[in-house]
């Protein structure tokens, strides 16, 4: 396929995904702005009125970055997961591979697809945020970089998870089993500087931590770790999920049957 001809496929992709995510938006887009309202009455208006300062802000500032980089990681999952091993289900991945299309292409598609979901959805629960505080976003390059880099990162991850399961089932384990525990003890909530050295030590091997902190950081302009080191770690681990993506497309793992 030519170069015109490699994008007009890219874009088809992209377009069927977003349209996908669209179409039941009653699925997509509405539980998590549900949830993260929720999150923003209990946490911050309710719990936050009592707890007081954290880091220097209230802690409904606090916790507003975390809430959305949250969403954002979560929706950008869990579009590429669903819809890849969707693709695998009805058996119409053999079509995609067989087709003149390169992997770079096909990857693409599907990734592009999830962080079209992760940042609308990001967008949608920092507009909800602003009925509960004020957002002044300290640095907008950083903001930017963090949540495309991690959207991206979560993305590829999703294609993963979407290759090596077998059932409905094991499309869900991972979000709820490593996700969702990880993104809860990955400072979102609270500051580590809160913690005893042993619990903070710990709490440095989550790579959640360095994220919502990297995203905390462009917004607020405080973090518990350094940027510079969360930028590499996204960049480190983003890079290894597309090159096992492009080995897994490439050889056809668990994808040929």
């Amino acid at each position: 396929m030519t170069l015109a001809e490699q994008w007009v496929a890219f874009y088809t992709i992209v377009r069927k995904e977003i349209r996908r995510f669209l179409r039941i938006w009653m699925q997509t887009l509405l539980p998590p702005a549900i949830t993260m309202s929720l999150y923003f009455v209990i946490f911050g208006a309710l719990i936050g009125s009592r707890i007081g300062q954290m880091g220097g802000f209230t802690y409904m500032e606090f916790v507003v970055p975390g809430l959305i980089m949250m969403s954002v990681i979560t929706n950008a999952y869990s579009n590429v997961v669903s819809s890849f091993f969707g693709a695998k289900f009805q058996r119409f991945v053999e079509e995609i591979l067989v087709s003149p299309m390169s992997n770079n292409t096909v990857l693409w598609g599907f990734v592009i697809g999830g962080v079209a979901r992760g940042l609308l959805v990001g967008l949608i629960v920092t507009l909800l945020s602003l009925f509960f505080t004020s957002l002044h976003i300290q640095h907008i390059g950083v903001t930017i970089a963090i949540v495309l880099m991690t959207s991206i990162m979560f993305s590829l991850a999703g294609f993963i998870n979407a290759v090596f399961a077998n059932n409905f089932d094991d499309v869900s384990i991972v979000p709820v089993f490593v996700l969702t525990p990880l993104t809860y003890l990955g400072g979102v909530f609270y500051s580590i500087d809160l913690l005893p050295d042993f619990w903070a030590g710990v709490s440095r091997l989550n790579p959640m931590l360095y994220i919502v902190n990297a995203f905390r950081y462009g917004v607020l302009g405080v973090s518990d770790v350094n940027v510079t080191t969360a930028f590499l770690m996204v960049g480190g681990f983003t890079i290894a999920a597309y090159a096992y993506c492009m080995y897994l497309l490439s050889s056809g793992t668990r994808l040929r049957q």
